[in-house]
């Protein structure tokens, strides 16, 4: 297992919006990655912690979204194999977690 990706977004919503926007964008996430020809096999909500699992090239990607008043905290745990992409998988999660999280 390579090192945990992490990504961190901060905002401006407070906790509870934060958490609302995500809730909302799962759906559209799981439209990204079915495009992408990856599927999410489940996303679990624990509190303010999102655990997702995600299937990739017969691989298997798991992580956590933590929703805190001024961040959010993104962590991808990939195997080493896919870590190759690691670099691309941060670009879209930082970019995508933004756009989600600004202010509108």
């Amino acid at each position: 297992m390579a090192k945990p990706l992490v990504v961190v977004i901060p905002h401006q919503l407070g906790r509870a919006e934060a958490r609302r926007r995500l809730e909302n964008g799962i759906g559209q996430a799981r439209e990204m990655l079915q495009k992408a020809g990856l599927s999410m096999a489940d996303a679990t909500w624990s509190g303010d912690r999102l655990s997702f699992l995600v299937g990739a090239m017969n691989q298997r990607v798991d992580g956590d979204i933590d929703v805190e008043d001024d961040a959010v905290r993104v962590e991808v745990r990939m195997p080493l194999l896919l870590s190759l992409f690691a670099h691309k998988v941060q670009q879209i999660v930082s970019q995508n977690g933004t756009k989600l999280l600004t202010k509108q």
